[in-house]
């Protein structure tokens, strides 16, 4: 009776495990928390250059998420994340420093590797 409770925990846990490790390779999981929720996409009046940020450490798309929400709380920039390049391409509207958005997203646990234009 006690192997045959065993086994099925074992199997229910093997199933959860399994269901969970295909969503997360499929991203349609969070690896690091997870919500419906969206940021508000901002709107630029006039873009006058872009740079695209190589970013480390984003995996999914709630790093996805809160990547764009901390770029798009700086004034005069606005950002969207190309998750499976690991890009953030940046429009801005007004001159700000690269180590401003570099802070941001050090705050937030991810790492600039490269920036270009």
């Amino acid at each position: 009776m006690t192997d045959g409770i065993i086994v099925v925990i074992l199997v229910v846990v093997l199933f959860f495990g399994i269901r969970s490790s295909i969503k997360h390779f499929a991203r349609k999981g969070g690896c690091c928390g997870g919500s419906d929720y969206k940021p508000k996409k901002k709107k630029l009046s006039k873009v006058l250059y872009k740079k695209i940020f190589q970013v480390d450490g984003m995996q999914c798309e709630h790093c996805k998420r809160r990547v764009e929400e901390a770029i798009n709380d700086i004034s005069g920039v606005a950002g969207i994340v190309n998750l499976k390049k690991g890009e953030l391409t940046i429009s801005y509207e007004a001159d700000v420093e690269d180590e401003v958005i570099m802070e941001k997203l050090e705050q937030r646990g991810y790492s600039v590797t490269g920036v270009r234009y």
